[in-house]
């Protein structure tokens, strides 16, 4: 072998490295920006599901116990810092099942007027978080996978970020909403 065939065969590779390299730095990038996305469309779910909360609250469709329990729940999931945010979040969703699975409780506010509306917002509101937080916890599954390659460490291909956090909170449907 000749030593301008060595040459061509070591910038060959050091090319293809450079390209690989280059290649996962941007898929890691990528991914980063669909956990952003992610955790933005998780708190419009989030924000979007309180305020319906507040609303079905405030709507005098309920009686008054009902509706004070609602909007302090409400009120507490929006108000959390970022430490006791999932907690808060499914403080809401337990006292949203509590409400909700009172006995003909979808009949009693469907048969009221604007009530029929209302229960529809609630479903899509309690659904799309569900979806949210799926897709959320998935696009943090994913990216922290890609942190851990040794090459993303070694090389630091994803700079200084944190490994991202899950987000864990108790978002089952209430049952009545879930049949339907």
């Amino acid at each position: 072998m000749t030593s301008t065939m060595i040459v061509l065969i070591v910038g060959i590779v050091v090319v293809l490295t450079a390209v690989y390299i280059s290649w996962r730095a941007g898929r890691l990038d990528r991914l980063h920006i669909r956990l952003e996305l992610a955790q933005e469309s998780l708190d419009a779910a989030l924000m979007r599901r309180r305020a319906v909360v507040l609303e079905l609250a405030g709507s005098r469709l309920l009686d008054p116990a009902t509706s004070l329990v609602l909007a302090a729940a409400a009120h507490e999931a929006r108000s959390a810092g970022p430490d006791e945010r999932e907690h808060a979040e499914s403080d809401l969703s337990r006292t949203l099942r509590a409400v909700a699975d009172q006995e003909r409780f979808r009949e009693k506010l469907a048969e009221s007027p604007g009530g029929r509306e209302l229960l529809e917002e609630l479903d899509a509101a309690v659904a799309k978080v569900v979806y949210s937080r799926r897709f959320y916890n998935n696009a943090v599954g994913v990216t922290r996978t890609a942190q851990r390659r040794w090459l993303a460490r070694t090389l630091r291909l994803a700079g200084h970020t944190e490994y991202p956090q899950f987000f864990e909170i108790d978002d089952n449907p209430p049952a009545a909403m879930a049949t339907e």
